[in-house]
């Protein structure tokens, strides 16, 4: 009998040669496309992010030339943005379980839709009421429908747990690039072609959101490739009994609330306080564009550290450095030197919290309903935001000072940096399974 010729074949296999279907090379091109497959949808969703929260977090640059036009109180511009920041979490975890339904692109195309509308019809707004409902429900309803949740959500579920939190952290970093260039571009036109117009042209940078949407194709899926093999049929249901369940989703939501309202704050009120100063109007654009520039660094290196250390420790760290930034304003003479210096230290804080609580959400509940759930976080995120924009007006008309605003802030803080310690971030799945 003749011996069998060995061609690189195990035992009970057939050989493996070069022209065999499996490595054929449409299969290389397929597989080469699903290696960077990841790497593009992460993209796509910096894009996303950087044009929703670039715009976003422009808006208060223009209250003050519609405070002088309309004769509206500060007020009644602090309560718009307080009904578009809770729009924004009401929003947020029901965009998220459409996601999760439905599709990611879907629910970006009819978000960046509604994201639109509301910026043009807030530049014509002629009554308190109509400026409430553009500006505040909207456009929250539409940055809600394009933010975090859904976005992270997407990327989560393409990367290994080893990579997730450093591809959260880019992608929270791709937000912050948007609010670097949109801040001074929207105080240019703003100063050059006034609020109505410069608020039509924003609204169509934010359907450039649509495009990118198409890349960002999936949802939540039983066997997505880094769910883990002991997770089991559990559906949506379950997985929020689940959650609220859990002491550290309820920590985690007292934390981001805190993160809501220190952002609110800042966002909303910082061109009015830079004003208040008898500072130029270009000071608060050039803040807003340094918070942009150094929460880079911050969200990057967020992502890093969460992928090395502890989560929970790292969030602990952020809201305690933010009380400790805001004491120092305080007490600091208040020039353009002093805004710049703390916009810059308040950026490199600014979205850092974002990878840490979405990767802690996603690894103990692991990626596949994270859209949810980060969404339900994201909503005590905005309830904190709708107290920050509202009482910064409040306090400012009432007091004629954002003293008190600054003080509660401080508080907050330190709240926030003492719930996150006692977190249980063990990995709930594998634990329940052990």
């Amino acid at each position: 009998m003749r011996p069998t010729q060995n061609t690189g074949g195990t035992a009970g296999t057939p050989p493996h040669r070069p022209d065999s279907p499996d490595n054929s090379p449409t299969r290389q091109t397929i597989l080469r496309a699903t290696k960077w497959f990841p790497w593009l949808v992460l993209l796509c969703g910096c894009l996303v992010l950087s044009l929703n929260l670039g715009v976003r977090q422009s808006l208060g640059l223009f209250i003050p030339d519609m405070l002088t036009d309309t004769g509206w109180t500060a007020t009644t511009f602090g309560l718009a943005f307080a009904i578009q920041n809770l729009m924004w979490g009401i929003s947020a975890p029901i965009a998220g379980a459409l996601a999760d339904r439905f599709g990611t692109t879907r629910t970006l195309i009819a978000g960046a839709f509604i994201y639109a509308l509301g910026l043009y019809l807030m530049g014509t707004s002629s009554s308190p009421g109509q400026l409430h409902m553009t500006a505040g429900v909207l456009i929250g309803t539409g940055v809600g429908a394009t933010s975090f949740p859904v976005v992270l959500a997407a990327i989560s579920r393409l990367f290994s747990p080893a990579k997730r939190s450093f591809a959260l952290g880019l992608a929270s970093a791709g937000g912050s690039v948007g609010q670097f260039i949109m801040a001074p571009t929207s105080q240019a036109l703003n100063s050059s072609m006034g609020y109505v117009t410069t608020l039509t042209i924003l609204a169509a940078i934010s359907m450039l959101i649509i495009p990118a949407a198409f890349a960002m194709n999936g949802k939540a899926e039983a066997g997505s490739p880094n769910a883990t093999p002991d997770m089991g049929p559990q559906g949506l249901i379950a997985a929020f009994h689940e959650a609220r369940k859990h002491r550290g989703f309820v920590l985690l939501n007292a934390g981001f609330f805190v993160c809501g309202f220190h952002i609110a704050v800042i966002a909303t009120h910082l061109p009015t306080f830079t004003e208040l100063c008898g500072l130029p109007r270009s000071v608060a654009a050039e803040g807003l564009a340094l918070i942009g520039l150094f929460n880079i660094i911050g969200t990057l290196t967020a992502g890093w550290a969460g992928g090395k250390w502890p989560k929970k420790y790292a969030l602990s760290f952020v809201y305690g450095m933010r009380a400790l930034v805001i004491v120092i304003f305080i007490f600091s003479p208040k020039t353009s030197e002093t805004i710049l210096l703390f916009s810059a230290s308040m950026g490199a804080l600014w979205l850092s919290t974002v990878p840490l609580t979405s990767g802690l959400i996603a690894q103990v509940f692991g990626p596949r309903y994270m859209a949810t759930l980060f969404g339900i976080v994201m909503l005590s995120h905005q309830i904190g935001a709708f107290f920050g924009a509202w009482m910064g007006g409040l306090v400012f008309d009432l007091t004629g000072s954002f003293d008190g605003v600054w003080w509660a802030s401080v508080a907050l803080g330190v709240f926030a940096a003492l719930v996150h310690l006692p977190i249980d971030d063990k990995e709930l799945r594998k634990t329940a399974a052990a």
